[in-house]
């Protein structure tokens, strides 16, 4: 038996469940960016893969040096030059030092390095002024990386970091999951396309572009599959076409209630099991969510800013999924409200608004009204508030949980 009117968090679970991570696939590294790893990396080597030299100067032994100063320095015969990238050809002996570059590898028997600036020097020999300790000024072998170190987990997003010490690795290819292709459907007689004009009564298909943005932020690659009137079967016909082409499916418009609200029928034409309809939320409570082979249907309202404030509170957990993320929960934090928010929330309700960080503290500056059809106040917009079910209007200075989005 469908559920209905259920919680924000029994919604999310839901979902989750539902829905199983796509295939990997293995991708060029300069392709890789925020692609999600589908497999563990550890370390095949040190990086760096010897010891080296962090400046410009010379290597020795710092035993060589231990009785150097000012007044009874201490000269040291120059075997060789080495520069980035060349290998040195003789080990040091007691009294020998190699003039070195950054990021040249230390030559046996040599374990620390003087600047150039801190010596005095010849085509053939180095003075020291000064004693230096083992490792002073070595850039050690695995300094930064250590064989066997797990460098990045699956489930992890491969950032700047990670991209470069995959390259460190050798890693040309990861395997990554593939992008979940996710098929957007618009509803309703009075929408028309953004590139049409727009006739008297007819409003332009906001929410197509809305969720191809949310989609792309949440992994995912969004595909337009159409636009539908108001009937069971135009709604049905596309569903069926998206599930065909899609690893998922939204459409927006025809959740509610009214006569012209023809999704729950378009469920039934297309053999969608219902999951749960309605959400304990506002704005975004209109809702009707389904599966069908293992492929996820979200039926969410006409009203943009509405549709957008269900995928971030309900639904988003379940595509981070989908896409890979072994996070998808966003992480919570405390916002303080910077303005009143004058309105009571009988059932739990979501702030649109932004972060500001200016003062030291986490502030959630609201834009704009709120209402189910504001989408300009999503404008800007990168953190949720969650107002507790029950509460009166809420003063300024007001401590609420959110998150990010």
């Amino acid at each position: 038996m469908m559920r209905t009117q259920v919680d924000c968090k029994t919604a999310s679970a839901l979902l989750l469940e539902a829905v199983l991570p796509v295939e990997a696939q293995a991708v060029p590294l300069s392709q890789c960016f925020g692609r999600v790893l589908a497999q563990d990396v550890d370390a095949l080597d040190h990086v760096p893969p010897f010891d080296r030299s962090p400046y410009d100067g010379y290597a020795f032994r710092a035993a060589d040096s231990r009785n150097a100063s000012k007044e009874t320095p201490v000269t040291l015969e120059v075997l060789e030059e080495i520069a980035a990238g060349m290998l040195p050809t003789q080990a040091l002996v007691m009294g020998t030092a190699v003039k070195i570059l950054t990021g040249a590898p230390l030559p046996q028997g040599a374990d620390t390095v003087v600047k150039y600036e801190d010596t005095s020097f010849t085509a053939h020999s180095v003075t020291l002024y000064g004693p230096s300790n083992p490792g002073d000024n070595v850039v050690k072998a695995g300094e930064d990386v250590r064989k066997g170190e797990r460098l990045a987990q699956m489930g992890s997003a491969i950032d700047e970091g990670t991209a470069g010490t995959l390259a460190s690795q050798g890693i040309a290819a990861p395997l990554v999951y593939r992008k979940p292709v996710v098929g957007i459907i618009s509803t309703g007689n009075e929408v028309v396309e953004v590139s049409n004009p727009l006739p008297p009564g007819k409003i332009r298909n906001a929410n197509r572009h809305s969720f191809e943005a949310a989609l792309i932020r949440a992994g995912c690659e969004p595909k337009y599959i159409g636009l539908a009137g108001d009937t069971a079967t135009s709604v049905s016909d596309l569903i069926v076409q998206g599930l065909e082409r899609c690893d998922a499916v939204i459409l927006t418009g025809g959740v509610s209630v009214g006569d012209y609200d023809m999704t729950p029928a378009a469920f039934d034409l297309a053999g969608i099991t219902p999951l749960f309809r309605g959400v304990m939320l506002k704005p975004g409570g209109a809702c009707l969510y389904g599966i069908k082979d293992s492929k996820l249907i979200c039926g969410l309202s006409g009203n943009p800013a509405s549709a957008i404030t269900n995928f971030n509170a309900v639904a988003q957990p379940a595509f981070r999924k989908l896409a890979g993320f072994s996070r998808v929960y966003p992480e919570e934090i405390t916002l303080t409200l910077a303005t009143a928010f004058n309105k009571s929330s009988p059932s739990l309700r979501m702030l649109r608004g932004r972060l500001d960080l200016s003062d030291g503290t986490a502030k959630l500056v609201l834009r704009g009204g709120q209402g189910n059809a504001v989408l300009s106040s999503m404008i800007g917009c990168d953190v949720m508030a969650l107002v507790p079910p029950g509460s009166g209007p809420l003063p300024a200075g007001t401590k609420l949980k959110g998150f990010v989005i």
